[in-house]
């Protein structure tokens, strides 16, 4: 840490100096123009940027399959705008597995490809993304997920389940451009006002868009196990459905909290969600009573899809935790 003195020039005009080391590291020099960001009692300076888009080069000589994937994946989420991907030669798996690494990811095309280079590009402008908007549509696509699987055990449906699987990549793809969005309010405060949205409620966003991402994953864990079973008994499946209702109005509440505009709505709606919560695991405990009498195959999947909706909760719950934390009066 520097500091420095702040100086009055011409009567009115504060100006103070930019240590040498950071100027000459980021290229600042007489002439140059800073841009200045106020975010409550600090001001944040950056040096101007020509062009907002980032490239970034990547040699994936030994990465294939499922690493060459993770890659590309990661090189997108770190905020690359173009991302060149090289190698001697690159191969026909390789070039599968980028195609894959590009498909589950919005708004990525290939761009050029050659023997030895692919290059690929984000063609949304990164000002248009909404964190919120990608979070609203992770909401609406991670409780209808969990509410089909549901529907898949009761009704033995296995069209459902399959549709349900089918959709987490839609999910999945979301939570990549939260991701994105998130790290890149970290590196530029020019990003976070862009958005229109404070760094801290990114944070906020990003945690609880990782909730949602494992409400749809465990959706995903019920309908294969809903393939795989037969018709269940009444009984049973009247318990499960009414779990599934708890859990999702939870889930509710703790989303409705999250998106309160006003700190008392959502202290009240993450409190109600909390408390909700408390009564997740005695509904458990008496389900689990009654799978006992069934076949013990049987009862080891229904088990699990009841671990998997008391999970959704407990998800839920966190939600509900960042909500009041975003609600709290700030220092």
């Amino acid at each position: 840490m520097e500091t420095r003195k702040v100086q009055v020039t011409g009567g009115s005009t504060y100006t103070v100096s930019l240590p040498k080391s950071w100027a000459t590291e980021n290229e600042v020099s007489a002439g140059t123009t800073v841009e200045f960001y106020p975010e409550d009692d600090a001001l944040l300076l950056t040096p101007q940027s020509e062009s907002h888009r980032q490239e970034g080069t990547l040699d994936i000589s030994n990465l294939e399959g499922e690493r060459l994937t993770r890659a590309v994946m990661t090189m997108y989420v770190s905020g690359f705008d173009i991302i060149r991907l090289e190698a001697a030669r690159i191969t026909t798996d390789q070039r599968r597995a980028i195609r894959s690494a590009t498909q589950g990811l919005v708004g990525v095309e290939v761009l050029e490809e050659t023997t030895d280079s692919v290059v690929i590009q984000d063609l949304l402008d990164s000002s248009e993304l909404s964190i919120v908007n990608a979070v609203t549509r992770m909401r609406l696509i991670a409780s209808a997920m969990l509410e089909d699987a549901v529907q898949a055990v009761i009704t033995n449906e296995d069209d459902i389940a399959r549709d349900v699987i089918e959709r987490d990549d839609d999910v999945d793809r979301l939570w990549l451009v939260v991701s994105r969005i998130f790290r890149a309010t970290l590196r530029s405060p020019r990003a976070s006002e862009e958005l229109g949205v404070s760094r801290e409620d990114c944070f906020d966003y990003h945690s609880s868009a990782r909730q949602l991402e494992r409400v749809a994953d465990h959706a995903v864990k019920i309908s294969k196990l809903a393939l795989k079973l037969d018709e269940i008994p009444d009984e049973v499946a009247e318990a499960i459905g009414a779990l599934h209702d708890d859990a999702f109005e939870v889930f509710e509440k703790s989303m409705d909290a999250l998106f309160a505009e006003e700190s008392e709505a959502a202290t009240e709606l993450g409190h109600g969600a909390l408390e909700l919560v408390l009564g997740i695991d005695e509904h458990t405990r008496v389900i689990d009573d009654r799978l006992r009498g069934l076949d013990s195959v049987e009862a080891q999947s229904l088990g699990l899809i009841v671990d998997s909706l008391s999970r959704s909760a407990d998800y839920g719950g966190n939600i509900a935790e960042t909500a009041l934390q975003k609600a709290a009066p700030r220092p």
